[in-house]
């Protein structure tokens, strides 16, 4: 407990605060006060009740006179006015103000002290509080001493929204305000909204220092060569990227400047739906004390967890801090990437499972972003889609897309980085592809034997797709050759490319020879 002051932000008269208390303590008030149970592993599990992903119609961008010219409005970016986030802003603090205990974790994201900003977060759960202090980078006692935050964000799951009143979608919200440096998350309990936020802001202030902000993974070789793997939700970022080889820098969110690679977390935000300790043993070993698991079924008797069990959402999640991973670099810095990885869930079963890309044909699939939006992932969404996410990012990108487009083909570039498409989805047979498949593909892009392969051209997608891959059956690396119905596949194929032509003519700003390396329908 502490005496720390809140003043600034508008809360003055809580009984407790809490700043910056350990996992132990955090974990222990959880439970005293309901927020979760003890499995038999040691973690906090906590069920999140309505909302068990992110919540994209509940989110919006204070359309205030610093950023109104900046940022991309649309569907995405939902503006909402200075009056009415305000007087909402002032509704919550006088609701957190009323609570018995406050949570306050003040960290930081960015591993490169050069680009570092500061986040306070105020909880009024002790549960959520453990999450956001194992997913940033925690200070040091020295530098807690003088902690100034950046931004400062408000984290309310008890307190509902009027949207006639409060100007929302629903009881839910999800506003920050780019110029005042604030952040409100009230209504919903899923955790990621907290992380997502983080990196929609080093979105919009990374940019302006030179950095592209990447929603991607990255790990580093024992020759100290990093590669990054972009990819939404459910593509195998966390997976792939988890590497006993290699060190992991991190598993979601990153910045890439002029010096290299870096992690904007301290953390880890796993999916553990299916998770086996054969399949995945990095994650599943940091399922312990000080780890928070949402929405995973759990036996009351014995406190085991059933991660195949997805009754209450295929979107089950563990979060935890990096170094759970034993391979986990730290600090979470690397050099300048040499490879570069797409990852795509392609539902229709046509995408090759790897192909390596000319620089359009990069920028052409950076910017579709293209995979399959798993259930779950989002609210209202049953059954896997076909989805084109800009950027590999599009929700949480405030500016416009060619912004970020432009920063990775000139890195790329700069870099003589080895760019590749890895389709972790489906194939012809109906069956995802194999993970040890998977892996020996990602191995054989970052260890340079596909440098010297033969390629042969997929004549949709124009994709150099190699004949040869170590450790993978060779059928499989053409599509057709997995289906039985060849004029099912072309027709299929053709399906997904004029999707992807229909998708690509909102980018007016892309240069001719972008488009022209996309796929051809025809």
């Amino acid at each position: 407990m502490s005496d720390f002051d809140l003043k600034s932000v508008g809360i003055t008269h809580p009984k407790k605060i809490y700043r910056n208390v350990g996992p132990a303590i955090l974990t222990e008030l959880a439970i005293k006060n309901g927020d979760g149970k003890l499995s038999n592993t040691g973690a906090l599990t906590v069920v999140t009740g309505k909302y068990t992903g992110r919540s994209p119609n509940d989110k919006f961008i204070v359309d205030s006179k610093g950023v109104h010219d900046e940022i991309a409005w649309g569907k995405v970016n939902r503006p909402i006015s200075q009056e009415k986030f305000d007087a909402l802003f002032k509704r919550v603090t006088e609701y957190l103000d009323s609570l018995e205990n406050i949570y306050v974790f003040d960290g930081f994201a960015g591993a490169d002290p050069k680009y570092t900003m500061a986040f306070r977060v105020i909880n009024e759960l002790a549960s959520q509080n453990l999450f956001i202090h194992q997913l940033l980078i925690r200070p040091t006692k020295e530098e807690l001493e003088n902690y100034v935050p950046d931004f400062n964000i408000l984290v309310a799951p008890g307190f509902k929204c009027i949207p006639e009143r409060d100007g929302t979608n629903s009881e839910a919200a999800i506003i920050i305000d780019y110029e005042a440096h604030k952040i409100l998350i009230a209504g919903s309990q899923y955790s990621g909204e907290i992380k997502k936020s983080v990196f929609s802001t080093m979105n919009y202030f990374m940019t302006k220092k030179n950095v592209m902000p990447m929603h991607c993974s990255a790990n580093v070789g024992k020759d100290g060569d990093t590669a990054i793997f972009f990819g939404l939700s459910g593509t195998g970022k966390t997976t792939l990227s988890a590497d006993p080889n290699r060190q992991l820098i991190g598993d979601d969110e990153h910045g890439w400047s002029n010096d290299g690679v870096f992690n904007f977390e301290g953390g880890c935000y796993a999916k553990c739906i299916n998770l086996s300790k054969e399949g995945e043993p990095e994650i599943y070993g940091a399922i312990k004390f000080g780890s928070l698991i949402e929405n995973v079924v759990m036996d009351e008797e014995t406190r085991e967890y059933d991660f195949n069990d997805g009754s209450l959402t295929e979107n089950t999640r563990v979060g935890y801090p990096i170094d759970y991973i034993p391979s986990a670099k730290i600090p979470s810095v690397g050099a300048q990437p040499k490879t570069v990885i797409f990852l795509t869930a392609d539902a229709f079963g046509v995408l090759p499972p790897i192909s390596k890309l000319s620089l359009n044909q990069a920028m052409y699939y950076f910017v579709s972003g293209y995979t399959a939006k798993l259930a779950g992932t989002e609210r209202g969404v049953t059954t896997p889609q076909a989805t084109f996410s800009t950027c590999f990012g599009e929700p949480f990108l405030p500016l416009d897309p060619s912004i970020y487009a432009r920063m990775l083909s000139e890195k790329v570039a700069a870099n003589d980085a080895s760019v590749y498409l890895i389709n972790t989805g489906w194939n012809g047979t109906g069956k995802r592809i194999k993970l040890k498949y998977t892996r020996a593909m990602v191995t054989a892009a970052l260890n340079g034997t596909l440098n010297n392969a033969s390629f042969v051209k997929d004549p949709i997608f124009g994709l150099s797709i190699p004949t040869e891959v170590a450790d993978v059956p060779s059928e499989i690396l053409i599509p057709e050759n997995t289906w039985e119905n060849k004029d099912e596949y072309r027709a299929k194929a053709k399906d997904l490319a004029r999707r992807f032509q229909e998708n690509f003519k909102k980018y007016t700003h892309m240069s001719e020879e972008v488009v022209k390396a996309g796929p051809k329908a025809e």
